[in-house]
């Protein structure tokens, strides 16, 4: 019987600081040409405002192959249930034997998301940052700060999100936590106003940023556009930026962000450019100060052979990073 590792103990094996270790690798392997990726299985359950995804992918000299199942439900919350869950089967990459199964119930997928936002913030954030914005204040706007100081320091959080006692629990959370100074903001203008990389963590499905709210020299990284139909950003924001990086050039133009633009017919700056190719120093990141730069992050499957890879390796005691 192959072994089964469950939350508890994956959450005690893939820490944040592991997860980004992971996922930075991962994506310098998309950009040297390691990694085989097929398309994404997208469900959507409309009666129940739920979705489903699936990814897999290949990446080479990575020992393992997983097959995620992943699961959103956006009225859970209400039901005092999580909105996301999920789990991995994970195989042996050179026998496609099963080698475990991974009970995560959603956490390694929102722990390699956190882990692409940071690894996003590090080739394109400005390397000094006093604020940060957030908009959501769900899992994902929890991992996502936890992550990103694995790569930036910073002292200041301003978020928004629309239900104000989450909010307020967030904000809570993230002083208690992290020692931030943490300020609750009436909109998200006002995070964009104030902050120096915004990330945007939600499953709108009408932008939630306008391009006016942008300014030089700001960072900003939207994971929530990971299905069909979902947009955060006004399409204007991916024109008005000087440099646009995605995960996947052919995800993202389905269902990221980059989606909404090139439905719009707008004329982008630069040619988007994928995340690896700039973790792999085959493309630059940020290259001046006053760059307003953009992450369209959608999850590639990549993300979760590493991560689910990562897990049993650091179990087994093999995993270096």
């Amino acid at each position: 019987m192959i072994p089964i590792l469950e939350e508890a103990a994956l959450r005690t094996l893939v820490t944040p600081a592991i997860a980004v270790r992971a996922i930075r690798e991962a994506f310098r392997a998309d950009g040297e040409g390691r990694t085989t990726v097929p398309a994404v299985i997208n469900l959507e359950i409309p009666g129940a405002r739920g979705e489903f995804h699936v990814k897999t992918a290949h990446i080479a000299g990575v020992p393992h192959v997983a097959v995620k199942v992943a699961s959103g439900f956006y009225d859970n919350p209400a039901k005092g249930l999580p909105s996301g869950s999920g789990l991995m089967a994970l195989f042996d990459a050179a026998t496609g034997l099963p080698v475990a199964l991974l009970f995560d119930n959603g956490y390694l997928t929102d722990v390699r998301t956190g882990a692409a936002g940071a690894v996003a913030a590090e080739g394109l954030a400005p390397s000094t940052i006093e604020t940060v914005g957030m908009i959501g204040s769900g899992v994902q706007a929890r991992l996502q700060i936890a992550c990103l100081r694995q790569v930036r320091t910073f002292a200041r959080l301003i978020a928004w999100s629309p239900t104000r006692a989450r909010l307020d629990r967030y904000c809570d959370e993230m002083r208690e936590t992290h020692g931030l100074e943490v300020v609750a903001a009436d909109g998200p203008e006002a995070v964009c106003r104030a902050a120096d990389l915004v990330v945007t963590a939600t499953p709108a499905r009408e932008p939630l940023v306008r391009s006016a709210w942008l300014r030089a020299g700001q960072h900003v990284t939207a994971v929530g556009s990971d299905s069909p139909g979902k947009q955060e950003l006004e399409a204007a924001c991916l024109a008005r930026a000087d440099r646009v990086v995605v995960d996947r050039q052919a995800q993202c133009a389905v269902f990221g962000e980059l989606r909404a633009a090139l439905a719009a017919g707008l004329a982008l700056r630069a040619a988007p450019v994928e995340l690896g190719a700039v973790v792999a120093g085959r493309q630059p990141g940020r290259t001046h100060a006053g760059e307003i730069t953009i992450a369209d992050l959608t999850g590639v499957g990549f993300q979760d052979t590493a991560i689910a890879s990562a897990a049993v390796e650091k179990r087994d005691g093999s995993f270096f990073g």
